[in-house]
């Protein structure tokens, strides 16, 4: 059995740059972190005592012989380019829901890639690691899905990621002063919607209107030099972060028009108005986790008027996927 450990993420700032489309023509950089909140997959051989040959756990069960019937587009792709042709079973468990904006189809993608390459006795590098989730997901399964989240997914940390013209990407770790990480960390409130969506259309949508939002995206990407700047300069309230964080979110709602809703801007109002500095939805759009910068003695206001919602607590993630159990007698065919 091996059973790997891959993080979530949170996307701060330059989102819609790590598109391919946009990147290979101006470059593009994003900034943010992977959080303590994680994807697990479970990998075993599967004993041939059962009518079917692969055995797929997630939001539902699926049980097939060829890898062709899997309907799970992020499984049928990952074991047909890797060539799997003994009897697997394949489990999911997420700390967090799907489709929600924190990188979970892609954190599942690294996970799993991360599970095969071990049982086949491969220890992919980060590096390699990213680049194989997100060739996967954009030109196998050809999904509307930028290059950030499989980066965050396998390197874990705080960093900056710069996407060059030539598909490529550079991942540099953020040095800050630990009490300021710290205080970053103290002054972030995570909540969930309480509604999923389909990132892919709300990312469809998006790119297609790239062209007609240029300047919105250069503005976002700018953002990356004045968040770091921020986050490093210690005679700088770390609260301008926050309203960095509300300039950017107006800009990103004008992006497409699937981007916020009604029942989002009104989660929005009602923190900003209970005291939020600033904040953001996570992910393409529609729906999902929203994340607010929050003074530590305004907190438990937004706690009280967005009682409704669900509150997460979290970390940062500094190792990335990883492999947690590794005991590959078990997978040997008999």
């Amino acid at each position: 059995m091996i059973i790997s450990r891959t993080p979530f993420r949170i996307s701060l700032f330059g989102g819609g740059s790590d598109y391919p489309p946009w990147f290979r023509q101006h470059g593009g950089s994003v900034v943010g972190f992977a959080i303590n909140k994680y994807c697990y997959i479970t990998l075993r051989s599967l004993p041939p005592f059962f009518e079917h040959r692969h055995r797929i756990a997630y939001s539902r069960v699926e049980t097939v012989n060829e890898i062709s019937e899997i309907q799970h587009p992020a499984v049928r792709a990952v074991l047909s380019e890797m060539k799997v042709t003994s009897g697997i079973e394949i489990h999911h468990d997420g700390d967090l829901p799907a489709r929600s904006g924190m990188g979970s189809s892609s954190s599942f993608t690294v996970g799993l890639l991360n599970t095969l390459l071990a049982k086949q006795g491969r220890m992919p590098t980060k590096k390699q690691l990213a680049e194989e989730a997100i060739r996967i997901e954009q030109q196998v399964i050809g999904e509307n899905v930028g290059s950030q989240d499989q980066v965050w997914a396998a390197y874990g940390g705080m960093n900056r990621i710069d996407f060059l013209r030539d598909g490529g990407f550079d991942v540099t770790p953020l040095i800050a002063p630990p009490e300021r990480r710290r205080q970053l960390m103290d002054s972030l409130m995570l909540v969930f919607t309480g509604f999923s969506r389909y990132a892919d259309k709300v990312a469809a949508k998006q790119i297609a209107n790239l062209g007609n939002r240029e300047a919105h995206i250069r503005k976002m990407v700018a953002m990356v030099d004045e968040a770091i700047a921020i986050l490093c300069a210690e005679n700088r309230p770390l609260a301008d972060l926050g309203r960095l964080l509300h300039d950017g979110w107006r800009l990103k709602r004008e992006l497409a028009d699937a981007v916020s809703t009604p029942e989002i801007d009104a989660i929005y109002d009602a923190a900003m108005d209970a005291g939020a500095v600033g904040g953001k939805l996570l992910g393409a759009g529609g729906g999902g986790f929203m994340l607010f910068y929050v003074e530590p003695e305004n907190q438990a206001k937004v706690r009280e008027r967005l009682d409704s919602l669900i509150h997460v607590d979290f970390d940062v993630d500094s190792s990335g996927s990883k492999i947690v159990v590794y005991e590959p007698e078990g997978l040997q065919n008999r």
